[in-house]
This record gives C-alpha cells, sequence and structure tokens, in this order.
C-alpha cells in the first residue's frame, strides 16, 4: 500500500530536481502564522523526505508503505518528465 504524501512529494521532487538541480537550497515559510520558524532545505528531495517522514514520526504511516511510496513517487515524476516536451 502507497500514502499520497510519500508519493506526491516523491513525484514532485523528482520533476523539480530534473528541471532546477539537486543543489537548490530554499525555505517554507508557510507555517509562519502558526509560529512555527521557517524550515531550510537543500534540495527538493531533502525536503520530500522530511515530509514523507513526517507521516512516520506521527504515527499515521509505517516506513514500509513510505519507502514504497517514494518509490512510486519518483517512478511517477521520470514517466511525468518523460512525457514533458520545454523549449530549451
Amino acid at each position: 500500500m502507497y500514502f499520497g504524501h510519500s508519493v506526491i512529494t516523491g513525484s514532485a521532487a523528482t520533476i523539480l530536481t530534473e528541471y532546477i538541480g539537486d543543489n537548490y537550497t530554499f525555505s517554507d515559510s508557510t507555517e509562519m502564522y502558526l509560529n512555527f520558524k521557517p524550515r531550510t532545505y537543500k534540495s527538493f528531495m531533502a525536503a520530500s523526505n522530511e515530509a514523507a517522514l513526517s507521516r512516520m514520526y506521527g504515527g499515521i504511516h509505517f516506513r514500509p508503505a513510505i519507502e514504497n511510496g517514494q518509490t512510486q513517487g519518483k517512478a511517477v515524476g521520470k514517466y511525468i518528465i518523460s512525457k514533458i516536451k520545454t523549449k530549451n
């Protein structure tokens, strides 16, 4: 069984990494209104991994499902990349 966060973030990170690169530092400040500090990531995959693991730490999913979901998400991302045509 696969779970949404792992699949969605895995595919998004794969696509973003393909087009923007692996060494792209960015900050997520979407939860500052809840008094959370911004989270800084060194890559899209790092953010994807944290999002996936957060589901395990929260007691929502087990590690095998998370890992399978990430694998499936990366495969979906690669499939989408193979179908997208962009101008250089």
